[in-house]
């Protein structure tokens, strides 16, 4: 009874607390007849003084906390600051300002092209992803059969990940996740990727990620049924805002409802004369 009241208590402490995180990207402002030396050779401090430097604030000031073993879906329309926000969890961008805290828990970002080094072979890419999120060696060697197995990239997972379709970097990015189980594990819109096969594969085997009560899962997608069959609590992310957190069906249908409305609304927008 003391340890099963210890587990609850554990399960009870966060593993993610987001503090009013900002951040920006910049980007270059197109530039009438600039020519190849120019535009190869640009300084950022005279583009400044032009003004062709410019901000996109993706996110504004996000404050937010999971639990540990919580499911948390991660909704917005796109360019609402979704992927932006996981990447920041997963310590790949730095926040401007504000800060996250995984309370020392293990994160992997499972996310079609992220995290592979395109000229190495899908083998190496195994090794550095794992040593990455802090197995060693002799850790990835105990499972790395296991992974390529699940993979089902056969004689591929030794050539450039350069020459993998889309198709099979996921594969082989979800049995990397799924086989290195990291306490926190970050999904970003790759459940669906693939053939029909392995899409049964990774779902059975994502449901039994999330059975481990221990294992906390954010996850990104527009596909409003995996959201309501997995998460226990939404996250709706507009224009880099929270516009709320709740349970998941309360917040899914406002969502949609609001789609639809964002949607006739774009619909019926006179467009410009020519």
């Amino acid at each position: 009874m003391a340890q099963e009241a210890a587990e609850q208590e554990n399960l009870h402490r966060p593993a993610i607390t987001a503090k009013d995180v900002y951040l920006s990207y910049r980007s270059i402002a197109p530039v009438k007849r600039r020519n190849i030396r120019q535009a190869s050779g640009f300084k950022d401090d005279a583009f400044k003084k032009k003004g062709r430097v410019e901000h996109f604030e993706a996110l504004h000031g996000v404050s937010f906390e999971v639990e540990k073993g919580e499911i948390i879906g991660l909704i917005g329309r796109n360019g609402s600051g979704k992927s932006t926000l996981l990447r920041v969890l997963a310590g790949i961008f730095e926040p401007d300002k504000g800060n996250v805290n995984l309370h020392g828990n293990t994160v992997s970002l499972l996310a079609l092209g992220v995290g592979f080094q395109m000229q190495l072979s899908g083998r190496e890419n195994i090794y550095l992803s794992g040593l990455l999120l802090g197995f060693s060696k002799a850790e990835i060697d105990d499972q790395i059969d296991e992974i390529i197995e699940f993979s089902e990239l056969g004689r591929f997972i030794e050539q450039p990940v350069r020459t993998y379709s889309s198709g099979m970097q996921s594969k082989l990015g979800f049995a990397i996740t799924a086989i290195l189980k990291t306490d926190i594990i970050l999904v970003d819109e790759v459940l669906s990727v693939g053939d029909s096969h392995f899409k049964k594969k990774s779902g059975r085997k994502m449901a039994e990620l999330i059975s481990e009560k221990s294992r906390t899962v954010v996850i990104v997608s527009h596909n409003p049924e995996t959201i309501r069959t997995n998460c226990e609590k939404v996250i709706w992310l507009h224009d880099g805002d929270i516009l709320k957190i709740g349970p998941t069906n309360e917040v899914v249908d406002e969502y949609e409802a609001f789609m639809a409305q964002y949607d006739v609304e774009a619909w019926e927008k006179p467009k410009k004369k020519k």
